[in-house]
């Protein structure tokens, strides 16, 4: 890659997003659908405890779902599944995303400190353990599904099935995305910033935190990085 030529995450939002937001009736939602593909960046990063997260530049947003009779219950599970831990809401979506890429190399950025080799070995095995772990929660929330229909008698809409079939969809969803992601081919591209990240974490220099999450969110228009990198 020539990176003398390549913009900046920040460029390319900027060059781009206008457009989108001041003329939305000029192209096809497909356009907009495959440029947001490509201007997707992944992240594998440990944090404050040493683990590897796994994100994305995308903001967080519940799962895309067809129109509903019933608004009040998806709008409800919607605000609830919003309420979910930013370390594991980031991760889930990022998964369910990877099922948007047609590319059969997806780059990740990680802070290099390992070699492309072993950083590959251990996202796969990342994968591997993320894939077992949702194929178990995904038995478990379908066994209790039909449950929440002893609350049918209540006055509303049956929040409970709601929140939970949202819960179903968002793993089944990451549950698709790990397993896309073990058929790609990986790209690690090491980060400065994510360098300097890991080596603040390592040093448990956690002065030095806020300013390298608020230049990593200026630098990959990232939001609330701190609640999944560190609190």
């Amino acid at each position: 890659m020539n990176k003398g030529n390549a913009l900046s995450v920040t460029e390319l939002r900027t060059k781009y997003r206008p457009l989108a937001y001041r003329e939305p009736h000029v192209y096809p939602r497909i356009f907009y659908d495959t440029m947001a593909a490509h201007m997707l960046t992944f992240f594998f990063v440990r944090d404050h405890k040493r683990d590897y997260r796994f994100f994305s530049s995308e903001p967080p947003k519940p799962p895309d779902l067809k129109r509903s009779k019933v608004k009040e219950g998806w709008e409800f599970a919607k605000k609830k599944l919003m309420l979910l831990p930013q370390k594991t809401l980031r991760q889930e979506l990022a998964f369910a995303r990877a099922l948007k890429l047609k590319d059969p190399v997806v780059k990740i950025l990680y802070s290099g400190f390992s070699d492309e080799k072993r950083i590959n070995f251990w996202f796969h095995v990342f994968l591997q353990k993320h894939r077992t772990k949702r194929l178990f929660i995904l038995i478990g929330e379908a066994i209790i599904l039909p449950f929440t229909a002893l609350t049918v008698p209540l006055p509303g809409p049956n929040v409970t099935f709601y929140a939970l079939a949202l819960l179903i969809i968002t793993h089944w969803q990451s549950f698709r995305g790990v397993h896309a992601l073990l058929k790609k081919k990986r790209d690690f591209e090491a980060a400065p910033l994510l360098a300097e990240w890991e080596d603040a974490v390592k040093a448990h220099a956690e002065d030095r935190y806020p300013d390298i999450l608020a230049r990593l969110e200026r630098e990959y228009a990232l939001v609330n990085l701190r609640k999944v990198l560190w609190k």
